[in-house]
């Protein structure tokens, strides 16, 4: 019922009629939905407008990108670079593009491979030879976001075993005594056979001025040559060639945890055509409308609505819950979820490239463009960091022979060990790899998390709020009492208040529409029809006017009695929400409906407790009921008589005592939710508007999943730790052994590419959560 019991913003219009608007955060600006205009798209650009700060990448579905758009700075071109999959090659392009004047942003989603330019709508050209002049191929969809499926040339084995055998001759020759020609020209074919692709992105990134992995790599090979250090050099390229093979390896298994979301959804349905057959034909074809077919044991296609037969459905790859659900004719089914045993039709509701699934694909992938905190800080310390550690390897190869009388070649020797060690592959690959584990291991939790920001500040949350219909409760409220409270027909107060209560699609109002319809009371027209927000429902009956609400609306009307009071209060402090029949004079019925707590919703409070977080209900119902209701889970606090403002204060308050979250629909409690650290929608699942504007998206209604999204920022924060800490220490170690004498140029690539496979594989951890 608009308005009517509880001022909950359940009581808002039609969600199909609202539209996103900006509200200030923590986390910066962050856009709900609000009333009444055209529904718009969420845009957060709660990053700087630097470069490679906005502008996130859209929806990268099997084969296609972003088609090239125009945008408000000028066009947004989104362009595949398969050669670019790890920050040596980010530093390069954004070091290339942004001195151009016409490029206005860049984002860069490393897993995917995909860059994203804001530029002037001339630049494209330019822009596309110059990523060219680093070797790499772009290649840019066309206007319906295609591309060629990616032509996966594999490496032929030999020359790395050539490599391989040829260093470990030299340094047997070395070992053995044979004469130094043979060590040295085993060597060269060593550094031939496998180094020539890491000397040639080393030239690249040296010509333009960047100190990447491949231009000390290729110094210090070449140093050790000429300093006669064949074996060694020959062994350092070898076991850095491996090491960066067994990386890209460790990487392709994260990038993958986001390409089988991708292949849930098959690519054939099995759709009814015009002639009255069935065919298969392939789901991306099929339009809105459509009739599909589903077998036993098959994976649903599309979104749509069963029109014919039943079945159970595993919705796990959706919710992450794995028990089936019972659905029959008129219930809805979503692409990527599996049919259990019967055969059933249905009614496709949205087209391949907007189903539920594909949002959330959308979702993740917008997700991974966008960096955490910690990935921020990493990338601005390793741009500090790789400079200062060359003037020190250059200080050290000249300061003491100059100085102090050292011996050159001993001197410069440690000084290319100090090149090897400085590279911070392993620090910068640590952090992007670690939250898009985490990112993906949320997803098949049915936890959709739209950023890193918002994973790694979970793990701070101190108070969680919670709405109270739909989120604690089941949001499907029964009538149990009706009782005349005037000298008036019982039936005709029952038709007066289905009609009102008709109109409205608030739980309440429906609860007393449904008990009416089952009890055979047909319905009157209702004219003039107002819905009053936070109270209840007004309109005009046989020329006389009627109002439906809760006790502040009573209050208002000034109709309240002692008599009144104590009949309300009698029911509230069963649990039960109230409402009144009023006319123009005096109350003439009560209606008390209640609602049923979730048995999930009593689990979730107390994982929460376990976890440290402290609960409280804001609800618009009546306070006896909400304490009824937080009674039974356990939950802190309460406040009820909560309208939407009044929400967005007590958020505010709690705030004083540490990071809040709020748990909405995702469409309703606007303000509050914006307001607060993380905003969860619940039951997301066929909702876009939800996707598009919850911080968190819970996919199904259990809150459940809040405990277990905090318990996967805590383990995401500490593998971040853990993965800083290692690649640091590491580091740190062998540079203290270098100085010190001990260290050689094996070790120093051991320090390196080891540090880089220790972190990757931490942070593949997170993808057993």
């Amino acid at each position: 019922m608009a308005g009517c019991c509880d001022h909950d913003p359940n009581n808002e219009p039609d969600p199909l009629k609202r539209h996103v608007v900006p509200v200030q955060s923590h986390a910066g600006p962050k856009y709900r939905v609000a009333p009444m205009t055209a529904q718009s798209h969420r845009h957060d650009h709660a990053h700087d407008h630097a470069i490679g700060q906005c502008c996130a990448p859209a929806a990268i579905a099997l084969g296609a990108l972003a088609a090239p758009e125009t945008v408000a700075d000028g066009m947004r071109t989104t362009m595949r670079i398969m050669q670019m999959d790890c920050p040596t090659e980010e530093a390069l392009i954004r070091q290339k593009l942004g001195k151009m004047a016409s490029v206005k942003n860049l984002e860069f989603n490393l897993m995917q491979r995909v860059l994203t330019v804001v530029h002037a709508p001339e630049a494209l050209a330019p822009i596309l030879e110059a990523v060219r002049s680093l070797g790499f191929e772009p290649e840019v969809p066309d206007a319906q976001g295609q591309l060629a499926k990616p032509v996966v040339q594999k490496k032929p084995w030999w020359p790395l075993t050539l490599a391989g055998t040829a260093a470990i001759a030299s340094e047997a020759a070395g070992w053995g005594g044979l004469p130094g020609n043979l060590s040295a020209a085993l060597a060269i074919i060593a550094v031939a056979s496998c180094g020539l692709t890491t000397y040639k992105k080393g030239w690249v990134a040296i010509r333009h001025r960047n100190l990447n992995i491949n231009a000390l790599m290729s110094i210090a090979v070449t140093g050790a040559l000429l300093l006669g250090q064949w074996p060694e050099a020959a062994m350092v390229m070898v076991l850095f060639t491996l090491a960066e093979l067994i990386e890209a390896k460790s990487l392709d298994r994260a990038r993958h945890a986001i390409k089988r979301l991708m292949e849930l959804a098959p690519e054939v349905a099995t759709s009814l055509q015009a002639d009255g057959t069935w065919q298969e034909v392939e789901a991306r074809t099929v339009t809105v409308g459509s009739l599909v077919r589903v077998r036993p044991g098959e994976r649903i296609g599309l979104d749509g609505e069963i029109v014919r037969g039943r079945s159970s459905i595993n919705q796990a790859p959706i919710t992450g819950e794995s028990l089936p659900v019972d659905k029959g004719e008129g219930d809805a089914v979503f692409a990527g979820t599996i049919n259990q045993s019967g055969s059933f039709e249905y009614r496709v509701t949205s087209v391949a490239a907007d189903t539920t699934l594909a949002r959330i694909i959308h979702a993740v992938e917008q997700a991974q463009g966008s960096k955490a905190p910690t990935q921020r800080f990493v990338d601005q310390f390793a741009r500090v960091y790789t400079p200062a550690v060359f003037a020190i390897a250059l200080a050290v190869a000249v300061l003491p022979p100059w100085l102090l009388g050292g011996n050159w070649h001993d001197w410069i020797y440690k000084a290319l060990v100090l090149l090897v060690i400085a590279c911070p592959c392993a620090l910068v690959i640590s952090t992007p790899v670690t939250i898009v584990s985490g990112l993906a291991a949320a997803a098949r939790h049915g936890i959709l998390i739209k950023g890193g920001i918002y994973l790694e500040q979970g793990r701070l949350l101190k108070w969680l709020a919670l709405d109270k219909t739909g989120t604690i409760t089941h949001g499907q409220p029964q009538q149990t009492d009706f009782k005349l409270h005037a000298d008036v027909a019982a039936e005709h107060c029952r038709r007066l208040a289905a009609s009102l209560a008709g109109r409205s699609d608030h739980p309440v109002s429906q609860a007393i529409a449904n008990q009416a319809e089952q009890d055979g009371i047909k319905r009157d027209n209702v004219a003039a029809f107002e819905a009053l927000p936070g109270r209840g429902v007004r309109g005009m009956i046989a020329g006389k006017r009627y109002f439906l609400g809760n006790h502040r609306l009573v209050h208002e009307l000034d109709r309240c009695a002692p008599s009144l009071e104590a009949r309300l209060d009698e029911l509230e402090r069963q649990g039960k929400s109230v409402v009144m029949l009023i006319d123009e004079h005096q109350v003439l019925a009560l209606f008390a409906v209640a609602d049923t707590v979730k048995s999930s919703s009593r689990d979730a409070i107390a994982e929460l407790h376990a976890l440290g977080v402290k609960t409280v209900m804001l609800t618009g119902d009546n306070p006896h009921t909400a304490e009824a209701i937080a009674k039974q889970v356990g939950i802190d606090q309460v406040r009820g008589n909560q309208m939407p403002e009044d929400k967005l204060k007590a958020v505010e308050s709690f705030e004083k005592a540490g990071p809040v979250g709020m748990v909405g629909d995702g469409i309703n409690d606007a303000p509050a939710l914006a307001r607060a650290r993380i905003g969860f929608a619940m039951g997301a699942m066929g909702t876009d508007t939800a996707i598009e504007t919850a911080d968190v998206a819970l996919m199904d209604d259990d809150l459940r999943k809040i405990p277990t999204f905090i318990r996967l920022s805590r383990a995401t924060r500490a593998v971040l730790l853990q993965n800083i800490t290692l690649a640091l220490g590491i580091k740190g170690l062998f540079l203290a052994l270098t100085l010190g004498g001990l260290g050689t140029m094996w070790m120093a690539v051991f320090a390196d590419v080891g540090a880089s496979l220790l972190v990757v594989g931490n942070g593949l951890r997170l993808l057993r959560q």
